[in-house]
This record gives C-alpha cells, structure tokens and sequence, in this order.
C-alpha cells in the first residue's frame, strides 16, 4: 500500500510565534510613544543624526525554522508519512556599527552571536500499523556577519520608524557535519557550516536622554541548500533545506 508523503515548509506555530513576536514590538512600542508623548516634548540627542559614525550592541531572541523541499527518490520507503519542521527559540548578541550614507539613510555591520536551535519531526508507520515519531533537533552556534541597509523616517519629537534590507553571512561553529550516524535514535541531520541569507525588517528608534534605543523585528531567509546527504533514512526524502530565523532585537547606540 502507498501512503502520501506529507511535507509541512512553514509549521503552523510558526504564525502563531510571528504574532507574539510582532505583538511584543507593539506593545514595546506603545509603550515608549506614550512615554514620549508624555515627556518627549524635550528634543533629546539632538546632534545626534550629524555624527557620521554611531556604536552600540544589540541584544535579543530568535525563532529559528526551516524551509524544506522533498525529494521523489526511487527508495522513498512507504513507511514515511510526515516531515514536518518546528521552530525553536534561541538568543543572539552583538556589536553595532553605523555609517551615515545620506539623511535617514545608514549601513549596519552587526556582526554577531547567535545560539539557534531547529527541530524536524518524522512521523513513520511501523509494520504493526503503529506511528512511530522522531524528533530531530538541530543545534546551532552561528557567529553572523550581517550588513544590512537602514531607512528611517524624520524624527517626530524624539520618535522614529524605518525600515531595513540586506543580507549574512554564517558561519556555524557548532555544526557536526563530520559526525559519523549509525544508530536511529542518535542519527542526525547533518548541515554545511556556512550559510547566506538575506535580510529584512524594520522598527522603532527612540532618541533617550543619554543613548538611543531601538526595537527591530527582521526575517533572515537563508540562500543555499545546507543539507548534507548522507543517505539515512532521515536525509534521503530531503531535497533541499533552506534556513528562515526571526529576530526580534533591542539596540542601543551612543
């Protein structure tokens, strides 16, 4: 008997976690408009935007996913049901440096720290008609070279939106691509350490007494197939695996 293979590239949490993450920038930035509203009659760092050059760092949480395509092998076994990718949270550090281009206009090197986990859950049918599952998490330590191109609007009071693109380069540290796999239960998916995505977001930027506050929600979609193929029955129905990491950041720039 032939069963359907069913593949899932975007898991259905995955809205739901982009709705809480989206929600937090949001409310964040309620917060600091009603704030500014309140106190912001005061122009802060008003000299600010004439400096050519700005430095901070940035901290903040990521969602990190996956998106895969399935492969029509010849020994595809009947026994596969479901692949189905699952994002996991992870954090992310870095520094920042800025150089003004023109007016509102910057270019971002934020080079970068970034703990991101992956999970791809095999759903299989076993002789006795029952479902057997295994979860196969991906951990990752990945050192980002991001250059992303900002454009923010005019200040109103100490209060400012932009919007943001560019790409990556990663380089993961903690990738176990020359690991040997034998037994099910401790075979891995096996990845390529270098990675490159390309980048786009956008936030809020608030002009404080002493520093610059920023709330940023990007979306990094990653550009080769980092799949290795080692023929195990878990890598064998994968065609290709593509990287998709949410980023919500909080900067602060002197």
């Amino acid at each position: 008997m032939q069963h359907q293979v069913r593949f899932y590239t975007f898991a259905p949490k995955s809205y739901k976690l982009l709705r809480y993450l989206l929600l937090i920038l949001l409310v964040s930035a309620s917060a600091f408009a009603m704030a500014q509203k309140k106190y912001g009659k005061q122009r802060n760092l008003p000299l600010f935007d004439d400096r050519r050059y700005h430095f901070g760092f940035t901290l903040g949480i990521n969602s990190s996913g996956s998106f895969i395509d399935h492969t029509f092998a010849s020994d595809f076994t009947d026994s596969l049901l479901t692949i189905t990718p699952k994002n996991a949270s992870g954090f992310n550090l870095g520094i920042v440096t800025s150089l003004k281009l023109l007016n509102n206009f910057s270019m971002r090197f934020i080079p970068s720290l970034s703990f991101q986990d992956r999970v791809v859950l095999y759903e299989f049918l076993q002789a006795d008609g029952k479902n057997l599952f295994y979860e196969k998490r991906i951990e990752s330590t990945f050192i980002d070279f991001p250059i992303n191109f900002k454009w923010r609007s005019n200040r109103l009071n100490n209060t400012a939106v932009y919007v943001l693109f560019g790409g990556k380069y990663s380089l993961d540290v903690a990738s176990q691509e020359d690991v040997n796999n034998f037994i099910a239960d401790d075979i891995i998916l096996k990845l390529k350490k270098h990675d490159f995505s390309g980048e786009v977001g956008g936030g809020f930027d608030f002009f404080l007494p002493y520093f610059k506050f920023g709330i940023e929600l990007k979306l990094a979609v990653g550009i080769p197939n980092l799949l290795i193929q080692d023929n195990t029955q878990f890598s064998r129905p994968i065609d290709s695996f593509r990287t998709r990491t949410f980023m919500l950041s909080f900067t602060f720039e002197g």
